[in-house]
């Protein structure tokens, strides 16, 4: 395994600048963040590291020059947009960003783009499953003729009001994963998973990792603290961000030891990128990178080898 972290939580910096980070700080690995360019709502969201826009094989070069000189390597592109957005005009954007996203991959020499399905979150999971079919088999098939995996997060994007009732991502569970694999048996479809998602509803986080041990395809490390006095005080139909709040490993529920042992024995092998959301460690640059170095201190015993 190689350990490394998502780009999106040091955003004022340059590719150059996060990969020289990378390397001081023992990092293998970067997911690299390819939002369009511009300002986004969401928070962790418009994070640019990558332009896939109009990219092309200088392009490439360039990216793949930056990141040889530091000595690290891209784990996947990132891009975690809402596909099936009620908006229909805000889901086509979306859609055709992702598919940039794709086409630049290969010419990366990555085979990875780590993404959300999207969710209409007004309607039931029944009433989302033809629109989802609809637009993710024909763009599963776009990205294995460009030879490239798709990787979805499960994390449910449920935080406040706004995202109620349904949260705004579709693929969150193992009841779930199996349907949408039976609907798209593609080997290119599988999960960028997150152990911290699971912790948030209530499942045990390596519980389904043998099951799709063949569908791992990236890992985010994040942990997340349930706080159980708020919890009991306005239960867990209470929007989330008033009862839980997400920690880098080691700081959370999770059991990091027992869960790597497991994943250890799934046979995977591919990158472990901590995921930053932790504000407990300050919101500048320097409190995320402190962030980064410790989820990194808990983490690294359990790669086998030094970065």
């Amino acid at each position: 395994m190689q350990l490394g972290f998502v780009s999106a939580i040091l955003p004022e910096l340059s590719l150059d600048e996060v990969c020289a980070f990378a390397r001081a700080e023992r990092f293998a690995c970067v997911e690299a963040m390819c939002w369009p360019v511009g300002k986004a709502e969401r928070k962790y969201a418009g994070v640019t590291h990558v332009d896939v826009t109009d990219f092309s094989r200088a392009a490439a070069d360039d990216v793949n020059a930056v990141v040889a000189r530091h000595g690290v390597a891209l784990s996947a592109l990132g891009y975690y947009p809402n596909l099936l957005d009620p908006d229909a005009a805000a889901a086509a954007v979306a859609l055709e960003h992702i598919k940039k996203v794709i086409a630049a991959a290969p010419l990366l020499g990555l085979d990875t783009v780590n993404t959300f399905v999207g969710r209409d979150w007004r309607q039931s999971v029944d009433d989302n499953w033809p629109r989802f079919l609809q637009v993710w088999r024909p763009l599963v098939t776009f990205a294995a003729d460009h030879g490239v995996r798709i990787a979805i997060e499960n994390c449910p994007m449920f935080f406040s009001r706004d995202e109620w009732p349904g949260g705004k991502n579709l693929l969150t569970t193992p009841a779930l994963w199996r349907r949408a694999f039976a609907d798209i048996p593609a080997a290119n479809f599988g999960l960028n998973f997150d152990p911290s998602h699971f912790v948030l509803q209530f499942i045990e986080p390596a519980s389904a990792l043998h099951e799709f041990k063949d569908r791992l395809f990236h890992f985010h490390a994040k942990d997340v603290k349930i706080d159980r006095r708020r919890l009991a005080e306005v239960g867990i139909f209470a929007p989330p961000l008033e009862w839980h709040q997400p920690r880098v490993p080691g700081y959370g529920e999770i059991d990091w030891a027992a869960f790597m042992g497991v994943l250890m024995e799934t046979g995977y092998d591919g990158p472990v990128c901590i995921e930053v959301e932790d504000d407990t460690f300050g919101k500048t640059l320097a409190g995320r990178q402190r962030a980064l170095r410790v989820a990194r201190n808990v983490l690294e015993p359990f790669m086998g080898s030094p970065a």
